[in-house]
C-alpha cells in the first residue's frame, strides 16, 4: 500500500514564488542568490511579524503568515535593501529609531523599483528626508513619531536588522561585500536597460560577464583609457575568436574591434588587464610605428612594454603566461626590438600575436592617418583629466610616451643638425697683422688686422661618409641626404669630408670639399650593398682622425657592421630600420 503524499503547503509555495519574483529582478537578483532564507519555526515570532535580517545575509519569514507572492517579494527585497545600503551596523543594533529611519529608506527605495507589493500595515506614509538614514535618524529623534515605527518595520514595532558579525552564510562563498555586489547589480543591470533600449541586446534580464564589467569598468572608471575604449567594439564570440587563432585576446585597429576569448577564464581584474594592454596597443600607435620592422617581434617588444607599465600602473592583474621582464624597464619598444632582434629565432617563439596588423597599403591610407589621429587624440584627453583629477600613478615613460605622440615629430634633418652641432663647435677668430684687413683701403694710415681661424684648429674638423650606392637606395632620398650634408659642414666651417663609394665593393674618394658632395655621387646599381670594407678601409687610412665621426647613408639592406668604437650616426629612409641594433642614433630620411 502506497503511503499517502505530502500535500504542498500553500503558505510555503506563496513564500518561494515570491523569492522568484525577486530573483527576476536585475537589481537584487544577485543578492537574493546569495542570502539564505528560512521560512519555518526554527526562529519563533510574534504573529503581526513578518521578516527580519542578519548582516550575514540569512533572512528569517514569518512562516505563519499568509500573504499573496507579491507581499512576500515587497518584504524580501526590503530585508536585501537592509544589506545592500549597509543598515546594520553594530553600533546601531537594537536602537528602534535608526531601525525606522533604515526602513523608511528601504521603503522609499521599492517604491522607485516598483518590486512586489507592500502589505496593508506597511502601506503608509512616510517622512521628508527619506532617502538619507542619518538625516532621518536625527528627525525621528526630534519628532518621536511612533506611527513610522508601525508603518515601515517588519516586526511590528521591534527591530529587524540583527548584527552578527563578518561570518559567511555560504561556505562556498565566503563572506560577501553586500554593498559593492548590490553596486555591481545595479551598474549591471543601468548598462543593460540603455543597450537593450538603444537595440544592442534582445535579453534585458542578461546577467553581464567578467569581460563586460571589465569593459565598463574602463568607460566609467579609468579615465586614461576610456575614450580608447568608447571607439572600438567587443568581439567575444568564442567559435568567432577560436577561429583567428586567437588565444586570449588581440586587437585590429583597421576594424576598430577586441576580440577576446570568453573561455580563457580570467577574472573580472584579469580582463581588465588584458583590454588595457589592447587599448594601449591601439593609442601608442604600435601597428603605425611597424615600420619594414618583424611583426612578430615588434609586436613581443611592445608586449613587454605595455605588461610593465600596467603592472606600475596596478590596473587590474596580469595573467600568468604574458610577457614580463623587469629587467626591460625603462626601455622603449624600438630599443627592445633591437636588442630582441639579436636572437631572432628564440624571442619568435614568444609571440602572443595579440596585434592583427593590416596589409602595409592601408597603414599609409588617408582612413588610417585618421583612425591614428583619433586613437592619439582620445589618449591625450585621456592623460589630461587623469592627471588633473590625480586619478592614479603613471609612469614616465608612458606619459613621455603619450606627449611625443601629440607632438609632431622633429624634421630629419633638425635632428642631424643637432648631431653636428654636438661634434663641430664654432671656431674662435683671432686678430691677425699677418693679412690686412679689407677695410684697410679706407684708412691708409692705420693699419687693421683681420680675424682669422687657426690652422690647427682647422686640420682636425673632418667627418666620413659610408655611401650605399646599390641599385636599391632611393635617388631623390640620396639626394636629400648629401644636399644637407654639404650646407650643414659648410655652416660650420668643415672644409673637406671623406667619402667612400659602397656598393658590391668599397670606393675611396678621397677627401672632397663639402659643397662638391652633392653632385657627385653615380648610383652603380651592382645589387646587393656590403658596408663592412668600407668601414675597414676608413679605420685603416692613415690620413683619416681616430677621433673623426662618421655618417653611414643606406637602405638597410645590408649586413651587420663594425665600425670600431667610432663615434657614428645612420641616415635610413622612413619606414625602415636596421637588421642589427644600431649603437649611434638614426636618422630617418623623407
Amino acid at each position: 500500500m502506497k503511503g499517502k503524499q505530502k500535500r504542498p503547503d500553500p503558505a510555503q509555495e506563496a513564500f518561494r514564488a515570491g523569492e522568484g519574483l525577486v530573483k527576476q529582478d536585475p537589481v537584487l537578483r544577485s543578492l537574493m542568490e546569495r542570502a539564505v532564507t528560512h521560512f519555518d519555526d526554527s526562529y519563533p515570532m510574534a504573529r503581526e511579524d513578518w521578516a527580519w535580517v542578519a548582516s550575514n545575509g540569512q533572512i528569517y519569514a514569518n512562516s505563519h503568515r499568509r500573504a499573496a507572492p507579491q507581499e512576500w517579494a515587497y518584504v524580501l527585497a526590503h530585508c536585501l535593501l537592509h544589506l545592500a545600503l549597509g543598515h546594520i551596523r553594530e553600533d546601531r543594533e537594537g536602537d528602534l529609531l535608526w531601525n525606522a529611519a533604515c526602513d523608511c529608506v528601504a521603503a522609499r527605495y521599492l517604491a522607485d523599483l516598483r518590486i512586489g507589493a507592500p502589505p496593508g500595515e506597511l502601506d503608509g506614509p512616510l517622512p521628508p528626508n527619506a532617502r538619507e538614514e542619518e538625516k532621518l535618524y536625527q528627525w525621528l529623534k526630534e519628532h518621536q513619531d511612533p506611527s513610522y515605527l508601525r508603518s515601515s518595520t517588519m516586526s511590528g514595532g521591534r527591530a529587524d536588522m540583527v548584527w552578527r558579525g563578518e561570518r559567511p552564510v555560504d561556505w562556498w562563498y565566503g563572506s560577501t561585500d553586500w554593498q559593492k555586489l548590490f553596486a555591481e547589480s545595479l551598474r549591471d543591470a543601468l548598462r543593460v536597460a540603455v543597450d537593450y533600449a538603444g537595440g544592442v541586446r534582445t535579453e534585458p534580464g542578461k546577467k553581464i560577464g567578467p569581460i563586460r564589467r571589465a569593459q565598463e569598468w574602463f568607460l566609467s572608471s579609468y579615465p586614461l583609457l576610456g575614450g580608447v575604449a568608447s571607439g572600438f567594439r567587443l568581439v567575444d564570440d568564442h567559435v568567432t575568436v577560436q577561429r583567428m587563432g586567437i588565444s586570449i585576446a588581440a586587437i585590429s585597429v583597421q576594424m576598430q574591434e577586441i576580440y577576446v576569448d570568453p573561455a580563457a577564464r580570467l577574472t573580472e581584474q584579469e580582463w581588465r588587464f588584458v583590454l588595457a594592454h589592447e587599448y594601449l596597443h591601439a593609442a601608442l600607435c604600435h601597428e603605425q610605428r611597424l615600420g619594414k620592422r618583424d611583426p612578430e617581434l615588434w609586436n613581443v617588444a611592445c608586449d613587454y612594454v605595455i605588461n610593465q607599465w600596467l603592472r606600475d600602473m596596478e590596473v587590474g592583474q596580469m595573467p600568468e603566461g604574458l610577457l614580463f621582464d623587469p629587467e626591460l624597464n625603462g626601455l622603449s619598444a624600438e630599443s627592445i626590438y633591437d636588442m630582441l632582434a639579436a636572437d631572432l629565432r628564440r624571442y619568435r617563439r614568444m609571440a602572443q600575436h595579440d596585434i592583427l596588423f593590416g596589409p602595409p597599403d592601408w597603414r599609409g591610407s588617408k582612413d588610417y592617418v585618421d583612425l591614428d589621429s583619433w586613437c592619439r587624440s582620445a589618449i591625450q584627453r585621456g592623460l589630461d583629466y587623469h592627471q588633473s583629477h590625480e586619478r592614479g600613478y603613471l609612469p614616465a615613460g608612458l606619459v613621455e610616451e603619450i606627449r611625443a605622440l601629440s607632438q609632431p615629430p622633429i624634421p630629419w634633418d633638425v635632428e642631424l643638425a643637432r648631431w653636428f652641432d654636438e661634434r663641430f663647435e664654432p671656431l674662435e677668430k683671432h686678430r691677425t697683422y699677418a693679412r690686412l684687413s679689407r677695410r684697410q683701403s679706407s684708412t691708409p694710415d692705420i693699419p687693421r688686422p683681420s680675424w682669422r681661424y687657426e690652422e690647427q684648429a682647422q686640420a682636425g674638423r673632418t667627418f666620413g661618409v659610408l655611401l650605399d650606392t646599390s641599385g636599391s637606395m632611393d635617388r631623390s632620398l640620396l639626394a636629400a641626404a648629401l644636399g644637407a650634408i654639404a650646407s650643414y659642414s659648410a655652416a660650420r666651417d668643415v672644409k673637406q669630408v671623406r667619402v667612400v663609394f659602397c656598393d658590391a665593393v668599397p670606393y675611396d674618394q678621397g677627401y672632397m670639399e663639402a659643397a662638391d658632395i652633392a653632385g657627385s655621387v653615380k648610383v652603380r646599381g651592382r645589387g646587393g650593398t656590403v658596408l663592412q670594407p668600407g668601414a675597414e678601409l676608413l679605420e685603416r687610412a692613415q690620413d683619416f682622425p681616430k677621433e673623426a665621426p662618421l655618417l653611414i647613408i643606406t637602405d638597410c639592406e645590408c649586413d651587420r657592421l663594425n665600425l670600431f668604437g667610432r663615434d657614428h650616426a645612420f641616415l635610413v629612409p622612413r619606414g625602415r630600420s636596421l637588421p642589427f641594433p644600431p649603437k649611434g642614433p638614426v636618422f630617418y630620411l623623407e
